[in-house]
């Protein structure tokens, strides 16, 4: 070969030519995708953007792994604006919702089609900015790594396969809700039987069908969305579709925003129309999580339950997800149980500095429907039928 360098003995020098290559190639992939120390000019802009209502949201129309790929991290610290003049500085970039109620992030949660920006548990982001159709979005790098810490300390995700858990009931998050003053095998709560995006529904359908459930109550859908999940290739859940043309399924679209009033009247409204009907009772959202332990801790609390049984069963919904207990993972445990359920539960009591261990929860629920426009004598029947 002509122009080949020689070492002595005649061998070509190809380690070091070898070596210094690797390391350009490397310097500059780094560089092109943000991943050495010193980004600089990392940013997205003039982006379409969606309104995501159920949760509150605005989807910035590019992909997770585009996102990533522009050098953002999860951990970061960004500014975002809009093209109304809207804007947020210093938010964190996390893989999921590791904000306080009522704070703002930018969000890239496992399984959404784009990163969004949106205000947890809170009011409307799109809303709240005044938002249309016409808006576009940017997102520029304000400071590197700010909230890694906290992204490492809370960053949770789950998968979506069936053979990763040990048992149909922990894959579809079913169960019979049995604390105090709740009658045994009446009261369930689960992911959901309908929107099969976690790959769930069918087995929630068999298992509610093998519990009798005579009614559900539907967190997260409108009737259009349930007709939207009906017509979809994967729809296989026979025994929701008779109890959804028989009647027996009552739609609430609730939002995130538990901290608003209409989220409050949505739960009186049907939990009166809920008691009129026969149970056994399922209450389900998305992934049964959310939501839905809201409510189950409201009807738990209603019923006579100790804190501790309502804090065990809502942390039973994030062992069967991500295995995490206090025995596995006591720091997680303490920071979900902390900044979900016990804000959940100061928001019913309507008391901050509440000592939730020597409360009267039940009748801080009781306080909490009626603010929220359920009679007395509704509630008195809701009791009864939940005995």
């Amino acid at each position: 070969m002509k122009n080949m360098r020689k070492g002595k003995n005649g061998k070509c020098i190809w380690k070091n030519a070898a070596a210094l290559l690797m390391a350009a190639v490397l310097l500059f992939g780094l560089s092109a995708c943000g991943g050495n120390r010193q980004r600089t000019d990392v940013s997205v802009r003039e982006l379409p953007i969606i309104h995501e209502p159920e949760f509150g949201g605005v989807y910035i129309t590019i992909s997770i792994d585009d996102f990533n790929l522009r050098g953002f991290r999860y951990g970061d610290s960004v500014d975002l604006s809009f093209s109304n003049g809207y804007t947020l500085d210093d938010l964190p970039y996390y893989n999921g919702y590791y904000v306080d109620a009522g704070e703002p992030l930018v969000i890239a949660y496992p399984g959404y089609a784009y990163v969004k920006a949106a205000v947890n548990y809170g009011a409307d982001l799109w809303e709240t900015a005044g938002l249309t159709t016409d808006d576009t979005a940017a997102i520029r790098l304000n400071t590197p790594g700010k909230y890694r810490a906290i992204q490492e300390a809370r960053d949770i995700h789950y998968d979506d396969e069936r053979e990763r858990y040990t048992t149909d009931e922990i894959f579809a998050n079913f169960r019979a809700v049995s604390v105090t003053g709740l009658g045994k095998d009446i009261f369930y709560r689960s992911a959901s039987p309908c929107d099969n995006q976690h790959k769930r529904a069918p087995y929630v359908d068999r298992l509610m069908k093998d519990a009798g459930i005579g009614c559900i109550l539907n967190l997260a859908d409108n009737e259009e969305k349930i007709e939207g999940y009906i017509q979809k290739e994967d729809f296989d859940s026979p025994y929701f579709l008779t109890l959804y043309e028989g009647g027996q399924v009552i739609p609430l679209a609730l939002s995130m925003n538990y901290l608003s009033d209409d989220f409050g009247k949505k739960i009186a409204a049907g939990f009166t129309e809920m008691a009129e009907k026969e149970g056994p009772y399922l209450v389900h959202c998305t992934e049964g999580k959310d939501r839905t332990g809201f409510v189950c801790m409201l009807v738990e609390a209603l019923m006579g339950a100790s804190y501790q049984e309502i804090v065990d069963d809502y942390m039973l919904t994030y062992d069967n997800y991500y295995k995490i207990n206090q025995k596995s993972d006591k720091a997680k445990y303490d920071v979900i149980l902390d900044k979900n359920l016990v804000s959940m539960m100061k928001t019913v009591v309507g008391d901050d500095q509440a000592d939730l261990k020597k409360t009267d929860l039940a009748a801080a629920a009781k306080a909490y429907l009626i603010r929220s426009g359920m009679t007395e004598d509704a509630v008195e029947r809701l009791k009864e039928k939940l005995k």
